[in-house]
């Protein structure tokens, strides 16, 4: 199917109105729910994909975007989300964050940074561009940055470069520190925890440095893996 109205068709047709409701209490925004779980939505987007050439993939994932449903935008996230894109992804990268500086939710922002990370893996000087969204007013714009950089903690080989990435987002994560919002300071704790598997060593420095001032919830989340074996 290469119609929006087509696909959200389907995608009613698939949905629980129970579930819906749950859905709806448990995200708290106004946006219409269908009730249909992301693995669902996952399965229907890699079948969708295999069918579509990327022109027409990128104008049904903004058309589904633009519908302002629940479970069509993280469809439109997932319809992005890929490893290679050929010949030429800027396209893609161009919608995901024409996206990000309208996020404005949690669910939405996760689905779509992990397509976005697709594309900053698959070209790191997109970060220059992620830089900015650094002092965005969005506080999902913002969030997103160290979503969408989250590979680079998770490394278990980091080269020269990306041992660079690593100390730029930490950086940014350093200017988060200062914000009180439960959100942003989830974000920082997140990244730490994830590299900690990697560097606990660089995640004890940041906490005793610019990290000392996080929120006692989030410096207890960074170092919740260090001393544990990983498994």
């Amino acid at each position: 199917m290469s119609s929006a109205a087509q696909m959200i068709a389907l995608l009613r047709g698939m949905g629980d109105a129970q579930k819906a409701h749950e859905m709806a209490e448990y995200h708290k925004t106004a946006r219409p729910f269908l009730g249909i779980s992301a693995a669902e939505l996952d399965r229907l987007a890699r079948d969708t994909r295999r069918g579509l050439d990327l022109d027409t993939r990128c104008r049904l994932a903004q058309e589904m975007w633009d519908s302002d449903i629940h479970e069509a935008c993280i469809f439109a996230a997932k319809l992005l989300t890929q490893a290679r894109i050929r010949p030429d992804d800027s396209m893609v990268w161009r919608i995901i964050a024409d996206w990000a500086q309208g996020f404005d939710s949690w669910a939405l922002a996760d689905h779509a940074a992990i397509a976005g990370s697709k594309r900053l893996q698959a070209d790191p000087a997109r970060l220059d561009e992620l830089e900015g969204w650094t002092q965005s007013p969005n506080i999902w714009t913002r969030r997103a940055v160290l979503v969408m950089t989250l590979p680079w903690a998770r490394l278990p080989h980091p080269k020269a470069q990306d041992l660079a990435v690593r100390e730029r987002v930490l950086g940014w994560a350093a200017g988060y520190v200062p914000d009180r919002d439960r959100f942003i300071q989830k974000a920082i704790a997140w990244w730490l925890r994830d590299l900690s598997r990697r560097n606990p060593d660089c995640v004890r420095a940041f906490l005793a440095g610019p990290g000392a001032a996080l929120t006692r919830p989030a410096r207890a989340e960074a170092l919740r893996l260090i001393g544990k074996p990983e498994g």
